[in-house]
């Protein structure tokens, strides 16, 4: 599917971001050279610089696709906690499960607050997996090196969020998993 536009319009940073989000919406793209051959057919030449630059400011991430490769995902629109892409929420809760598997150390709450800690410098890594998992009853998160802090929208909800974490740290890890 190649999505038809004013080539002259797209000469902007904000319509190659538009088409760029389009792309990885509408399809799975696996790498930098795929997209920008994508752009390319679209009538926007782009050298791999300034892709690369366009990826961090939209925010895109590499996520698992339903075929097991990782593939470019852009965050939803207003702060939503998923990405847009060909990948299923069971898929990103799957991947969870194993990040927690690996890297929760312990989660601890008070109130609505939850701290999870992790290994020296993988908090970012599990706070990103949790901020794409669809999770209702977690307001948001706040990483630092080896420590998450979430809240919960429940006011007494933290330690139940907490042990939902110890839950998914302890589930077993098979070969099926798709992350």
């Amino acid at each position: 599917m190649t999505v038809q536009r004013d080539s002259a319009r797209l000469t902007t940073k904000t319509a190659r971001h538009a088409l760029i989000t389009d792309l990885l919406t509408a399809r799975s793209v696996r790498s930098q050279v795929e997209l920008a051959t994508l752009l390319a057919a679209d009538g926007v030449q782009v050298n791999q610089g300034t892709l690369s630059r366009d990826l961090v400011e939209l925010g895109v991430v590499r996520v698992r696709g339903a075929e097991g490769a990782l593939i470019y995902a852009v965050p939803v629109e207003g702060g939503g906690r998923h990405a847009r892409s060909g990948v299923s929420q069971e898929i990103l809760d799957a991947r969870l499960a194993k990040l927690c598997n690996e890297l929760l150390v312990t989660a601890e709450a008070s109130g609505n607050i939850v701290i999870l800690r992790t290994p020296p410098g993988a908090a970012n890594f599990l706070a990103l997996a949790i901020d794409h998992s669809v999770m209702p009853t977690i307001l948001g998160t706040i990483a630092g090196d080896d420590t998450v802090m979430l809240v919960s929208r429940d006011p007494d909800g933290g330690a139940a969020v907490a042990d939902r974490f110890l839950g998914l740290a302890q589930e077993p890890q098979g070969p099926a998993d798709p992350s």
